[in-house]
């Protein structure tokens, strides 16, 4: 009987229950694009956002205060500390491995150079040596290999020329410094450092906007033979993926309760990444780049906070919506809801035929919705991002569940009225 009053309430009349349908196909259309969308571009937007550089800087813990000038370290070679590059792999051992898109070591080195081709008396000039990797395999632990370097952390970096190989006696130089000194591609510099010598041929001159740009840039085994400090490096950049900061991310671990700190460390926040990386490699600093992260957290932060805006005002409009409808076919019903309960009907099967007509409703406008939203969010990630997105099963349980919930907040007040009037006054067309 129960399931042929609520057929019959369909085919009687189709008009409203059509309205409320399509009031559930458009929000939940709008609600699963937004939703696609906000997870898909967000990760996007996050590797995009890694094109800005890196974001995290480890430094020895040990290690003296920088001489730095024009952003270039003079500190002598025999003065502060050093980091082994044997440590490296280390940091795709964390828990949050994944995450760490890329990552460079450096090693400066002041040295005296001079351009070997010179008729006379060899012209030498004062210059930075910078040693680097630019595209280097570094072994893991698991057997496989991972490739890093410059070209990862600082893709920004412009050439005219070619890179160089590592382990290869060539290298690259600042643009400022080259215009200074008249250096071309194909020169050979001869480089020497506290007693120590090396020649290496120009393959390119480099524009970084940075202090690189008045510095040679070589592989970063020819700056240690000239620094005397094999194996060692003096600070890496980290490019690595994070969600943006909010009030958790910014709390002192240690003031944390358990499960504060869990939840903490099993996101991939900047500060939990690395505090994690000082885990695997104790005796280190590690700094967040802030003007990198918190750049990066801000754009994330507003571009999601629109998406969530727009879902819960498509949320809001259906929810009236629906509660338009409802409230119009309660009016349409009274007579048959009456009658009902003069027969015997008790407000709890009332009730639950009209919660069985929204539910239904909702199932069906919520999987159209689906349908019709994973599209729209394909064109919205192609055509506002720049990425096409694609359709999430596990947003399909999310939709369904979020148009049952509108559907019978939206239709709870003209509902619960319709199912507990009096049958006496209606029926004697009172």
């Amino acid at each position: 009987m129960f399931v042929r009053l609520l057929r019959e309430s369909f085919t009687r009349n189709p008009r409203r229950k059509l309205l409320t349908g399509i009031a559930l196909v458009l929000g939940m259309t709008v609600a699963t694009a937004t939703f696609t969308v906000a997870v898909d571009v967000g990760d996007q937007l996050a590797r995009e956002f890694r094109s800005l550089g890196a974001n995290l800087l480890i430094t020895p813990q040990a290690d003296t205060l920088p001489v730095e000038i024009g952003g270039v370290d003079y500190r002598p070679v025999d003065q502060g500390a050093y980091l082994p590059v044997s440590d490296l792999p280390k940091l795709k051992e964390i828990f949050w491995r994944h995450n760490i898109l890329g990552f460079t070591p450096f090693l400066d080195v002041p040295v005296t150079g001079a351009i070997a081709h010179n008729a006379g008396p060899p012209q030498n000039f004062p210059a930075m040596l910078v040693g680097t990797w630019y595209s280097h395999a570094v072994p893991l632990a698991d057997g496989t290999t991972f490739t890093t370097g410059a070209s990862f952390t600082h893709p920004w970096w412009k050439i005219s020329g070619q890179w160089f190989a590592d382990g290869s006696k060539n290298c690259v130089v600042g643009a400022l410094l080259a215009k200074t000194e008249e250096i071309s591609i194909g020169d050979v510099l001869n480089l020497s450092a506290s007693g120590r010598a090396s020649a290496s041929t120009v393959t390119g001159i480099i524009t970084t906007g940075d202090a690189e740009d008045n510095a040679i840039v070589c592989p970063l085994v020819v700056a240690q033979d000239l620094a005397a400090k094999p194996d060692e490096f003096r600070q890496v950049l980290v490019s690595a993926l994070t969600k943006p900061a909010d009030a958790l991310a910014i709390k002192d671990p240690n003031s944390m309760t358990p499960t504060e700190f869990d939840r903490w460390y099993c996101s991939p926040y900047i500060s939990s990444i690395g505090h994690q990386i000082q885990q695997v490699l104790p005796g280190t600093q590690v700094q967040t780049i802030r003007r990198v992260a918190e750049t990066e957290g801000r754009i994330l932060s507003r571009v999601s906070l629109l998406l969530w805006i727009v879902t819960i005002a498509a949320l809001i409009a259906v929810a009236l919506a629906v509660g338009a409808t409802s409230a119009t076919t309660a009016i349409e019903r009274r007579a048959e809801v009456a009658l009902m309960k003069a027969l015997g009907a008790t407000n709890f099967l009332v009730s639950g035929l009209f919660v069985s007509e929204q539910l239904l409703l909702a199932i069906v406008g919520g999987g159209i919705g689906f349908l019709f939203g994973a599209g729209l969010a394909r064109q919205l990630g192609e055509t506002v991002f720049g990425v096409a997105t694609s359709p999430r099963l596990v947003v399909l349980p999310v939709i369904l569940i979020a148009a049952a919930l509108v559907a019978l907040i939206g239709s709870w007040i003209p509902l619960h009225r319709a199912a507990n009037v009096s049958p006496a006054p209606i029926l004697r067309g009172e």
